[in-house]
């Protein structure tokens, strides 16, 4: 092989992932698109890659006796181009590798020497000028030429998790750049008897998520929409949800609660700024960026997010009921309530991710789960939370009480003594710049000096952030607002006080 061009391979299968094996099953097939091509017959693909060329050892060896032009085998290089199926960090795909001198073509478009991108069904691979081979992956599914255009769309999400409202979600290929992103799957049937609610409902995420740009939010980049599906291209999170993050250690460590909720509380507060409400904040709709304790969170799935207009309130009732705040409950979604609930739910996962159990749980035989969340019946009882500091303890309190004129802000909850970690702080700060938002670094280290880039706007100038998410003056609650270990005017009102009644404590029930 030391005669070939310098047509070096991209890199390694190990690039992609350190674990590749044989595989046993087909999962591609090479066709010829020329009839006059008699010495190649359609190849099945199981190994883990192939190799084209004229060099003897590829396993596929074109001749001149395969061209319209038997000169064009001179533009072959001896290894033209590979086909290999990858096992990557997030589920199998095909990749075809441009090794030539003089190019290969895939529909028509030049991939380029020394570099890559998805094979996806149907695909012709052309050499010169002339179209060689049909590319079929005998795994996929057919998708509308609108899609598969753009992306190549692979069979299964792996182990990656990205839950929505409804429909499926799958990874796909950027076909010009090979960037991987999550591509949401709806399709209209789904939306059945109510289909002008859940039309609207993901319409509503798809424009919201346009919107947005954050580090701590999911990131859209397309939309796609057949007369039967609505395709949305979201930015990949690979860490998974919180949820199975608190599900897989019992709970998290305090250090590591303040590291995520720092992060929450600004992502919330970055919505409500521009005029939304998530309504929906859990754990299953918290994504990790990344597998360590000190990763960015990125809050998803805005299903059923509506944009808030000034003293506009939301009146859609909505939501998983164990993060549901008081109000919502107590109206059934008919009266009014404000983007307060939020912090409501803010309130249950910081409970839930410190012991890694509900606040608020349906399995209680005494009280029901609106009458634990609208009488805030919780507590923190020593056997779950000896370890866990007052002032953690202190912001649960203020985050979750009944009385949203009493809740504490989301200004004032980022100035809370428990978030004045500065070691936290400090970490956030450096991943904040190496996400590409240096401009949030002050913010971070200093919440004073918290400044809300809205980029969705026209204007670039950066706004401060004064008031609550409904345009009133925050400084209405200051008054109630005190640091002072377990002095919270913001105390919950027990059962007894609400009916006379009492119910018994509970014990500890996972959260999941």
């Amino acid at each position: 092989m030391s005669d070939l061009p310098q047509t070096q391979e991209v890199g390694d299968i190990s690039t992609l992932d350190g674990n590749s094996q044989a595989i046993s099953q087909i999962w591609g097939g090479l066709f010829p698109l020329k009839r006059n091509m008699p010495p190649l017959r359609s190849v099945s693909m199981s190994k883990e890659s192939y190799t084209v060329g004229r060099e003897g050892s590829c396993d596929i060896v074109l001749t001149s006796e395969m061209f319209t032009h038997g000169t064009l085998l001179s533009a072959v290089s001896k290894v033209h181009f590979r086909i290999a199926r990858v096992n990557t960090s997030v589920s199998p795909q095909v990749f075809i590798y441009d090794l030539s001198t003089n190019g290969t073509f895939v529909n028509g478009q030049k991939i380029g020497k020394g570099r890559m991108q998805p094979l996806c069904n149907n695909d012709e691979i052309s050499i010169a000028t002339q179209n060689c081979f049909l590319f079929t992956d005998t795994l996929s599914s057919e998708y509308p030429d609108e899609v598969s255009s753009k992306y190549t769309i692979c069979r299964s999400l792996g182990r990656v998790t990205f839950r929505g409202a409804c429909g499926e979600v799958r990874i796909a290929y950027a076909r010009e750049t090979c960037v991987q992103y999550a591509m949401k799957i709806v399709p209209k049937r789904t939306f059945s008897s109510h289909r002008s609610r859940f039309g609207n409902r993901e319409l509503t995420e798809v424009e919201i998520l346009k919107k947005l740009n954050y580090p701590c939010i999911v990131k859209i980049h397309d939309v796609i929409e057949t007369e039967e599906t609505l395709f949305i291209v979201l930015e990949l999170v690979e860490g998974g949800e919180l949820f199975d993050r608190i599900l897989n250690s019992g709970h998290l460590s305090e250090d590591d609660s303040k590291f995520f909720f720092l992060q929450m509380l600004m992502a919330t507060k970055y919505l409500h700024d521009n005029g939304i409400t998530h309504r929906d904040l859990k754990p299953e709709n918290i994504l990790l960026a990344g597998n360590s304790n000190r990763c960015l969170i990125k809050l998803t799935d805005f299903g059923l997010s509506k944009i808030v207009k000034d003293n506009t309130m939301l009146r859609t009732f909505c939501g998983t009921p164990t993060y549901l705040a008081p109000e919502v409950l107590l109206t059934a979604g008919n009266g009014t309530y404000t983007s307060s609930i939020d912090v409501w739910s803010l309130g249950v996962i910081l409970y839930v991710c410190l012991v890694g159990y509900p606040p608020f749980t349906d399995e209680r035989k005494d009280c029901d789960l609106k009458t634990q969340i609208t009488h805030g019946l919780y507590d923190f009882p020593d056997v779950f939370w000896k370890g866990v500091s007052e002032s953690a303890k202190d912001l649960v309190r203020r985050l979750m009480c009944v009385n949203p004129t009493e809740r504490i802000t989301l200004e004032d909850a980022l100035l809370h003594p428990w978030l004045s970690d500065q070691v936290i702080r400090d970490q956030l700060a450096d991943l904040m710049k190496t996400a590409g938002f240096p401009d949030l670094v002050d913010g971070v280290l200093d919440p004073r000096n918290l400044i809300s880039c809205v980029r969705c706007n026209s204007s670039s100038t950066p706004v401060k952030l004064d008031g609550d998410a409904n345009g009133t003056d925050s400084g209405e609650n200051n008054e109630t607002v005190s640091y002072l270990g377990n002095s919270s005017t913001t105390r919950k009102r027990s059962f007894e006080e609400m009916t006379g009644n009492s119910c018994q404590s509970q014990s500890k029930k996972s959260a999941f």
